[in-house]
């Protein structure tokens, strides 16, 4: 029997069995289409949507990182959450967290207005609330979590038992936790989503996604959709996505530690109205957390006292950490939720999902903690 290997060894090991020079890195396949033998034979690589080398690298390195069967390699994360969606039947209910990413969030509900699905927004920590959902029999269930921009923590493996109990297929977005902190596979899901743009790319210079299942016949299911839909990822982009997961584990940890230094000092801080990191001993989901994921990971969510006047200012009286809308690069970014990320949620979404005009989210990178604290306290004397 194969021992499973750790998540540095897969990362570290990713590359072909075999290739013309043995090259120690792969090399980038950027052939459109490949040679038939004859009319009749079908080669293993044939055209490059529906198949090529690279991307086949890096889905099999993230299907071992997840626990996976197999998957797909995306163009972007909207991409695999499209994916995800084009397995609901029309007219088909989907449920999903009333706070999850404002991207996910618009797809979805712009699909239940043109009357190609059916959408439910509820809070999924919230057991009563996920139950009378179930209890609608949903087709498919969204998991966010820990959720963008709140770091709500949904249990899934209670979540994620109850909806396929309800008969639905259930996908996970990994993207905030990465597989080197969270398997929602392990935990019971169907599928599981990310960006890789973010975290797992950590160069903040490409767009990509990928959408991984559990089950084989789901995987087909999923590379016919990706096929026909025209929503594989280029060579080069997989590639370099593969480049960027080698560190994957390094930086994880080095953002991670950072992270609960600076949500420590904020916890601290007089001008900090409300704070939501999974690290801290406060935070509602802490003991959850802790016992489905690896570690709190490397974003916090914080509130500043003064409202949209103190918030303004404190973003103004950053000079190293960058007012910008993506997340889990090398650099530290901070964005306020409301006007950026979730600018497609309607007011009254926001609220009902706590987004509230003066939150902002950071997502903390491989800059020295001290420094980056430095930042922070540089913002707050500016209010």
């Amino acid at each position: 029997m194969t021992r499973s290997r750790k998540p540095a060894t897969i990362v570290a090991a990713a590359r072909p069995s075999a290739d013309a020079y043995a090259g120690v890195t792969p090399p980038i396949w950027l052939a459109d289409t490949y040679r038939w033998p004859d009319a009749d034979t079908k080669p293993d690589y044939d055209y490059s949507r529906t198949v090529n080398p690279n991307r086949d690298l890096l889905a099999e390195a993230l299907a071992e990182l997840e626990g996976a069967a197999g998957g797909v390699v995306t163009n972007s994360g909207q991409s695999a959450c499209l994916l995800a969606l084009l397995l609901v039947p029309a007219g088909g209910l989907v449920v999903a967290p009333h706070d999850c990413y404002g991207g996910t969030y618009r797809l979805i509900k712009r699909f239940a207005d043109e009357g190609k699905l059916r959408a439910l927004f509820v809070d999924l920590t919230d057991a009563e609330a996920s139950a009378a959902a179930f209890a609608q029999k949903p087709a498919l269930v969204w998991i966010e979590t820990p959720s963008n921009p709140l770091l709500r923590v949904t249990d899934i493996r209670a979540r994620a038992a109850e909806a396929k109990a309800a008969g639905a297929l259930v996908v996970a977005d990994n993207t905030l936790a990465t597989p080197v902190r969270q398997k929602p596979l392990e935990l019971g899901c169907d599928l599981v989503m990310h960006s890789t743009t973010k975290a797992l790319n950590g160069h903040a210079d490409l767009f990509g996604g990928a959408l991984l299942a559990k089950d084989p016949a789901l995987v087909e299911t999923i590379q016919w959709w990706a096929n026909a839909a025209g929503l594989s990822g280029s060579a080069y982009d997989a590639s370099q996505i593969l480049r960027g997961l080698r560190t994957l584990t390094l930086r994880v940890d080095r953002q991670e530690e950072n992270a609960l230094a600076i949500a420590k000092w904020l916890e601290r801080h007089p001008q900090v109205l409300a704070i939501h990191y999974p690290g801290l001993a406060g935070h509602p989901d802490h003991a959850l957390a802790a016992r489905q994921q690896e570690g709190p990971g490397f974003m916090i969510g914080f509130r500043i006292r003064g409202g949209d006047k103190a918030t303004a200012a404190f973003l103004a009286g950053l000079e190293l950490i960058t007012l910008a809308s993506s997340l889990g690069g090398f650099a530290t970014l901070i964005c306020k939720p409301a006007t950026m990320t979730h600018r497609g949620m309607p007011p009254e979404a926001q609220a009902a999902a706590g987004i509230d005009g003066d939150l902002l989210r950071l997502s903390v990178g491989l800059e020295d903690a001290d420094d980056l604290i430095a930042d922070l306290e540089r913002g707050f004397s500016a209010i």
